[in-house]
């Protein structure tokens, strides 16, 4: 009589699961075989089958459960209604990388899309409710400070594309902890808001591009006419303030 103990139904599946997720993360789904499947769990081709009906109804449960659970930490990074949007900047950034470093093979299936994948819940098409959830964060902010809202579609794909694709190079090299990849992030994406020009123009090109100036021209116009802080808090402590400017190079000294 065999050592072995018999996995049980729902443990043959999970097997699979994981097996498949790695496979799919590391070589994508159009270069991954049923065959090689079976191989990894040390099971016959028609055990795979009897499980999904296949490498693509398998694929399909490892990207939902992925979506899930990537869902769930964007949403309820996005749902506080009444924090402030750099609260609202931070948690998203860092709900994001949290779902990369603790799913990582599951975040490289997902940022590759298969062309099999249900384009109503694929990884674009996420990324497109987290943009309309950024855009109207903006556009309330925007009009509060009656800032025309023109751009805030764009200002929205251009934080959900920054966090993302820093997010994809963050997953293959960890060259900076969690927490300090996030705070990056949020350094760019939030500076670059609070000082947010209300009517941006090209300087140098374009049809509207004025005649080439010194630099001391331009320093002397950034002076007189500084771009408007647009996501500023008006409640913001000074003593946070003060604590920035006598730290402002704290870095991980890891």
């Amino acid at each position: 009589m065999s050592g072995t103990t018999r996995m049980t139904s729902f443990q043959r599946r999970e097997q699979l699961l994981a097996i498949g997720r790695s496979l799919f993360a590391e070589h994508g789904f159009e270069s991954t075989s049923v065959e090689e499947i079976a191989s990894k769990a040390k099971v016959s081709k028609p055990i795979v089958y009897e499980h999904f009906g296949g490498k693509e109804g398998l694929y399909a449960v490892v990207v939902d459960r992925e979506m899930q659970s990537l869902t769930n930490a964007l949403t309820e990074a996005l749902s506080d209604a009444e924090g402030h949007p750099r609260q609202i900047v931070e948690k998203t950034a860092l709900a994001l990388l949290t779902y990369i470093e603790e799913h990582t093979e599951g975040f490289k299936i997902l940022a590759r899309d298969s062309p099999t994948t249900d384009p109503a819940s694929s990884f674009s098409s996420l990324l497109g409710e987290v943009s309309m959830r950024v855009e109207e964060i903006l556009s309330e902010q925007f009009h509060r400070r009656r800032i025309s809202t023109k751009g805030s579609p764009f200002y929205a794909q251009m934080l959900v594309g920054l966090t993302v694709f820093t997010g994809q190079y963050w997953a293959d090299s960890r060259k900076a902890s969690k927490e300090q990849l996030a705070a990056y992030i949020v350094n760019l994406a939030w500076n670059g808001l609070s000082r947010l020009e209300s009517k941006p123009t090209l300087r140098y090109v374009g049809k509207h591009a004025k005649s080439p100036r010194s630099k001391k021209d331009d320093d002397r116009l950034d002076s007189d006419k500084g771009p408007q802080r647009i996501l500023e808090d008006v409640n913001e402590s000074p003593d946070d303030d003060a604590l920035e400017s006598e730290h402002p190079n704290d870095d991980d000294k890891s």
